[in-house]
């Protein structure tokens, strides 16, 4: 009997407020586990506009302790409700001056698990992220959950191959990828990169954006979220790219094994001649 996971992920248009935002990813996890979900996880900053749009000081109130603030703690109990994996990204105060892009990953029971802070962050208009944000420190954290081993990437991170490549070398089976990316910027390699990067690494991504325009700026987020298997191809149909959406897909975790014994590319890594590709 083949080991299925059913995963969804959430892409959602801002409300206007934090309260009614977390108020709607709950109903919205609440609906996952009763289509039989086991893990879900939010885009990037979830509870917040993407404030990134401008640098403005008013901003660093969206941010908030990990794992003692408030958010985190409300998702820590809507995880034990609703008996699934959370992957919740969140901006994350770690002491005065010390801010991350961050996501928590809390267990089915309720247990926080630990977080992942992303490691590049970009400075590009529409996108200045080193406003606020300082570069991840934790590593590449692969988390051991009730659905397996879960690890995080978020947004930006994606054009960088070398995490990906270290959540699989770490033992990633299902890796969130929560992002924020707007149309103009990237929307033809929104459905290139995932992909190739669940076949070179040879395990399942979530792909989660936003989607619509929010107030702080002109960015026009176009969803098209969805998961994508060991071998490049997409799980179930690709999210509308207008529209808030609930996907909720089954993922044969057998796959995974089927994959790296058929295209062995772990066995054929060359980190003896890789040196030169950490070299500043």
């Amino acid at each position: 009997m083949s080991h299925v996971v059913r995963a969804a992920l959430v892409q959602a248009t801002w409300t206007g407020d934090t309260e009614s935002m977390i108020a709607k990813h709950e109903e919205h996890a609440r609906e996952a586990a009763r289509r039989g979900a086991q893990v879900i996880g939010f885009q990037e900053v979830f509870n917040a506009p993407y404030f990134c749009q401008v640098q403005e000081p008013e901003h660093y109130r969206w941010a908030e302790a990990v794992p003692d603030g408030s958010t985190v703690r409300r998702m820590q109990e809507l995880a034990r409700e609703t008996g699934m994996v959370i992957v919740v990204p969140v901006f994350e105060l770690e002491q005065t001056g010390f801010y991350y892009n961050t996501a928590a990953v809390i267990d089915a029971d309720g247990s926080y698990l630990g977080k992942y802070r992303k490691h590049h962050i970009p400075q590009v208009k529409g996108f200045w992220e080193k406003y606020y944000f300082k570069p991840g420190n934790l590593g590449w954290p692969v988390f051991d959950t009730a659905v397996g081993k879960v690890g995080v990437y978020i947004c930006y991170d994606r054009h960088f191959p070398e995490g990906w490549r270290q959540l699989g070398l770490n033992g990633a089976s299902i890796v969130y990828n929560p992002s924020a990316t707007s149309r103009g910027l990237s929307a033809h390699l929104w459905q290139l990169e995932q992909p190739a990067s669940a076949v070179a690494n040879e395990y399942f991504i979530a792909a989660i954006n936003r989607v619509g325009r929010e107030e702080y700026g002109d960015n026009d987020f176009y969803g098209t979220s969805y998961f994508v298997d060991p071998r490049g191809q997409f799980v179930g149909e690709v999210a509308s790219d207008k529209e808030e959406e609930l996907l909720v897909r089954d993922l044969d975790m057998d796959l995974i094994e089927a994959v790296r014994q058929q295209w062995a590319f772990y066995r054929d890594r060359r980190p003896d001649a890789y040196e030169g590709l950490v070299q500043p």
